[in-house]
């Protein structure tokens, strides 16, 4: 299991997102309502993977869900507070959160 810093940099951030999104990918239940709210589809969440933001909103869907929250922050060792402030890491400056 990754163990992350107790200060996180936007790289850090961006990591957790990342197994975040893998972490949805291993379940065709949870990658099924994830693609239902943001309105993508498997065919574009290639393309929406490098535009700005979209790490955050990983983030966002697993954030809003706290049995997700907890799933992901066991599976990456890390605690969900962790997730949590890897979230706001990666809001753009003035966003609300």
């Amino acid at each position: 299991m990754t163990r992350f810093r107790n200060s996180l940099d936007r790289a850090a951030a961006e990591d957790i997102a990342i197994k975040a999104l893998t972490f949805l990918s291993g379940d065709p239940e949870r990658l099924a309502r994830f693609l239902a709210l943001t309105g993508l589809g498997p065919e574009t969440i290639r393309a929406a993977a490098g535009s700005p933001g979209f790490l955050k909103a990983v983030l966002d869907h697993v954030a809003g869900h706290e049995e997700l929250l907890v799933g992901l922050a066991e599976a990456i060792g890390a605690r969900p507070e962790t997730v949590v402030a890897a979230r706001r890491l990666l809001a753009t400056p003035g966003e609300a959160e």
